[in-house]
């Protein structure tokens, strides 16, 4: 004897939602990396592992990793300016090319920077004071020298007051050449001091600077 339910089971129809394009589109966005994130390799580089999750992304790392990536992303430089270089300087540091958008603060305290940048001619009389404001950073410290005065003495290389190179006084890490250097000259050059910096944070040993350029 066959029994039959007296109200008809409802048929659950297949969801039609998934075959919308936008949602398909949307649904892929978050579950892969988009190809053009500029992210990408930031976080690969400070990450040891990226796990996906339906709410987003986890990044497993270390605390050596992120405070090195903190140290190469905040370097505070105390200015030393003495000529006209100086004046490219402060334009770098300016709302135009806004240097601070890579993290990188002026600041007058040598004792809470780490970066010393060079820019104008340095005279003897004035060495003993640049050295000392450079003992009084704390390590790792690092230098720019900016400008062909800094450099090498420049034009006034051949007087008896000019210092031939602030590498005679100070360790340099970076030269920038010019007379004067442009500010995009100066930020290439804070950018090569930041590859230099992650450099260092990872091996522990401070590479070269090389010959001065003249």
């Amino acid at each position: 004897m066959e029994v039959t339910s007296p109200t008809p089971v409802p048929q659950i129809p297949p969801p039609t939602w998934e075959e919308t394009k936008d949602l398909q589109e949307w649904v892929k966005y978050h579950q892969e990396r988009p190809s053009g994130d500029q992210t990408s390799a930031a976080f690969e580089g400070l990450a040891d592992r990226l796990e996906h999750f339906p709410g987003g992304w986890l990044m497993v790392t270390s605390t050596e990793k992120l405070f090195n990536w903190a140290r190469k992303s905040s370097i505070w430089p105390v200015t030393f300016g003495l000529a006209c270089c100086a004046i490219e300087m402060m334009a770098t540091f300016a709302s135009r090319f806004d240097v601070e958008r890579f993290g990188m603060v002026p600041w007058a305290s040598p004792r809470h920077a780490d970066l010393m940048i060079v820019s104008g001619t340095v005279t003897i009389k004035m060495a003993p004071m640049l050295k000392r404001i450079y003992d009084q950073m704390a390590d790792p410290k690092w230098c720019v020298s900016m400008g062909s005065c800094a450099n090498s003495g420049g034009p006034f290389r051949h007087g008896y007051h000019v210092v031939k190179g602030v590498d005679r006084v100070v360790a340099v890490d970076v030269y920038v050449p010019g007379c004067p250097p442009t500010p995009e000259s100066l930020m290439f050059g804070l950018l090569k001091l930041q590859e230099r910096v992650a450099a260092f944070q990872q091996t522990g040993r401070r590479e070269a600077a090389g010959p001065p350029p003249d």
